[in-house]
């Protein structure tokens, strides 16, 4: 069996370390795997050194598409997409998440009839403004496999029309299901199998205490430290957002040191929209340690070490979980519910006040409690089992 694997930013390459290491340990002889990188993160910092890192093998194809608008970027990826699907002739396009490589290939794939695997399906914001919003909705809903992490986005594909029966909820087994209608475009499969990243939490977390320096290069050995990620446009691109969230870091600043590991549109932004005189103590400022965009390694390794983690990245905020840390959320909402329903994780949006009450909060209330609600680690290895389980259902001319 053939599948083509999409990845184009730095969370679907680490999402699609898992996935290659499943096939490569377990399923070897019966999947081939043909990986495409669209090019959307092009960066080397924020791109290679992750292949060289995770052990995923080089792409096979690599689109290079770059920085676009959207309406640019995904067109040319879908382009792409689609001359290499006519080429390859694939059983099944495994697509991540939410990004524009995840919208290209769901509408490539659709349109020539590729059946679409969807890992991370079915979380919703409920915000439509964010662009990954509808890209989550658009691949959802031409796809024939959805894999969904939580039993949040679970009931959200119910409550959209998908059928959910019992045999789609599980977290472990790889015996097959005991439904008899065969998956397809007009009658999808929704599986709640936990979290692929949580795989490769506990895969690499032991590697990167052996093979990183960070925490010694950065004097943080027995200190404690908030480790703070800001990139989504809608905190970098506005100015009042932005100052905000660093007027919020400056203050923890006075008594805490703060890691910044600054992503490059974060770091072109503040140029222009932090006010000059919080640059200049930002970038002085003896407790703040801002260090360029570390390897996936290094970021496990900060994320084990750190007190707590102040993020909008939704791939963050999970694995601040993971490794049982808090988490101030720089968002309004946020995908994964169920960090905040367990009180581990605080919405804070870009707002001064309520950052600096979330962190006084979990000073005084520190995080205990993390219930496994992203699985058991082996989410790869079911994922691959049912994507195998509904090709020996169908011959490739009627999976659509």
């Amino acid at each position: 069996m053939k599948i083509v694997t999409i990845i184009g930013a730095r969370p679907q390459i680490i999402k699609a370390a898992a996935l290659s290491r499943a096939i490569r340990n377990h399923f070897a002889d019966r999947i081939q795997e043909v990986i495409v990188h669209t090019g959307q993160h092009y960066d080397e910092n924020m791109s290679q050194v992750f292949f060289d890192e995770l052990q995923i093998p080089r792409p096979d194809y690599n689109l290079n598409v770059g920085s676009a608008s959207h309406g640019i970027q995904t067109a040319r990826m879908t382009e792409g997409i689609e001359a290499l699907l006519i080429k390859e002739q694939p059983d099944f396009i495994v697509l991540y998440g939410d990004t524009n490589s995840t919208l290209a290939g769901a509408v490539a794939a659709a349109k020539i009839h590729v059946p679409i695997v969807h890992i991370e399906a079915g979380l919703r914001s409920f915000n439509k403004s964010m662009p990954e919003e509808i890209n989550r909705i658009v691949c959802d809903h031409c796809s024939t496999l959805l894999f969904t992490p939580t039993q949040a986005g679970l009931e959200n594909l119910k409550r959209e029309g998908f059928s959910i029966d019992e045999s789609g909820v599980s977290t472990s087994s790889t015996t097959p299901s005991s439904g008899t209608a065969a998956p397809t475009i007009d009658n999808p499969k929704v599986y709640h199998c936990g979290d692929i990243m949580y795989d490769n939490s506990l895969h690499f977390s032991t590697v990167a205490e052996e093979k990183t320096t960070i925490i010694r290069r950065l004097d943080l050995e027995g200190k404690p430290f908030i480790l703070a990620t800001i990139h989504r446009d809608n905190n970098t691109d506005h100015a009042e957002r932005l100052n905000a969230i660093f007027n919020a870091l400056l203050r923890l600043a006075e008594d805490n040191i703060i890691v910044l590991p600054l992503h490059p549109r974060t770091a072109k932004m503040l140029k222009t929209n932090l006010d000059t005189e919080k640059q200049t103590l930002l970038f002085s400022h003896a407790n703040i340690r801002i260090v360029p965009p570390v390897s996936f390694l290094e970021m496990v390794a900060l994320e084990r070490h750190a007190q707590l983690v102040m993020t909008d990245s939704g791939g963050v905020q999970k694995e601040a979980y993971f490794f049982k840390k808090p988490c101030i959320i720089l968002r309004q909402e946020t995908e994964w519910v169920e960090i905040v329903a367990t009180g581990n994780a605080i919405l804070a949006d870009a707002d001064e006040g309520r950052i600096l009450q979330a962190w006084q909060h979990f000073e005084s209330h520190p995080a205990t409690d993390f219930p496994p609600i992203f699985g058991d680690g082996h989410a790869a290895e079911f994922m691959l089992s049912r994507i195998l389980e509904c090709r020996a259902c169908h011959s490739k001319s009627d999976l659509l």
